[in-house]
């Protein structure tokens, strides 16, 4: 664990907003992670690594069985000010400003479909149960927060762009930020159980991160067959051809650098995961 302070993560009014959700939560002894760019900023502080973008809004997902399990952590929210706004999964609270989602996950899932019959919605959550059933604490000021590992949340992140990558831009910045930081984040681990990536020509530590998080990432590939088959799919769909790849576009035009080169970053990516197959 380690200890930062909300002041750090630079979120008006999360510790109030995450001492709500928490109270409600330990109420109905329900398990929950933060998710979403605030867990990866989170995460990123233990290496004083400053958020890579404001946003108001805190993405918690909740570890339910049924609607009805659900609805009561909705009436405890209502309670304390929380409304309900668009999506049925999205709250707002005037008192502080900020919009939360709440996205349930666990043994309500259907097909990994969770159904808001009321509003006729579905919610994806494909990943959710098997990356956040290794969740990791870390510690801000005097609470602890679960979060996913950050190979998780590439995953996450990754799933949830091509759900609807019209409406999803930031999530391939937000794995891009993963990518630039995780070989200084993770070094010690990378020196003593990927060592044999630093013997790679030309040297290059995102393209030493980015396999390495492949190989990461294959543990929760191994544990479900429909998640692998939907990262493995989009993978090698964006991997076809470089000038046709959204993701290496995005990611050349963030880094300003040329599109081979963000290419190479998808590529090292896939090759961690797939290595035991080659």
């Amino acid at each position: 664990m380690s200890n930062q302070s909300y002041k750090e993560l630079g979120i008006p009014y999360f510790k109030e907003v995450f001492d709500c959700i928490d109270e409600v939560m330990k109420t109905l002894d329900v398990r929950y992670c933060l998710i979403g760019v605030n867990a990866i900023a989170l995460e990123l502080l233990k290496q004083n690594i400053k958020p890579a973008r404001g946003t108001k809004d805190i993405d918690f997902a909740v570890m339910v069985s049924s609607m009805e399990e659900y609805s009561q952590i909705v009436s405890e929210l209502e309670k304390r000010g929380f409304r309900k706004v668009s999506a049925p999964w999205t709250f707002y609270s005037e008192n502080y400003n900020v919009a939360i989602d709440l996205l349930p996950f666990g043994e309500i899932e259907e097909s990994d479909t969770i159904r808001f019959s009321d509003r006729h919605v579905d919610l994806h959550m494909l990943g959710f149960r098997e990356i956040l059933e290794r969740a990791v604490e870390v510690q801000i000021e005097e609470s602890i927060i679960n979060i996913p590992p950050l190979p998780g949340m590439v995953l996450l992140k990754l799933i949830a762009w091509s759900d609807r990558p019209e409406d999803r831009e930031n999530d391939l910045a937000d794995i891009l930020k993963i990518l630039q930081h995780y070989f200084d984040h993770s070094m010690d681990e990378i020196l003593e159980y990927h060592f044999d990536l630093l013997e790679n020509e030309p040297f290059d530590r995102m393209i030493i991160a980015a396999e390495v998080l492949g190989r990461k990432c294959r543990q929760y590939l191994e544990r479900s067959r429909s998640v692998e088959e939907r990262v493995l799919n989009v993978l090698r769909k964006e991997l076809e051809e470089s000038s046709r790849s959204a993701i290496a576009m995005e990611w050349a035009r963030i880094l300003d650098k040329d599109i081979e080169y963000a290419f190479s970053l998808l590529s090292s990516f896939l090759k961690g995961i797939i290595e035991d197959e080659i």
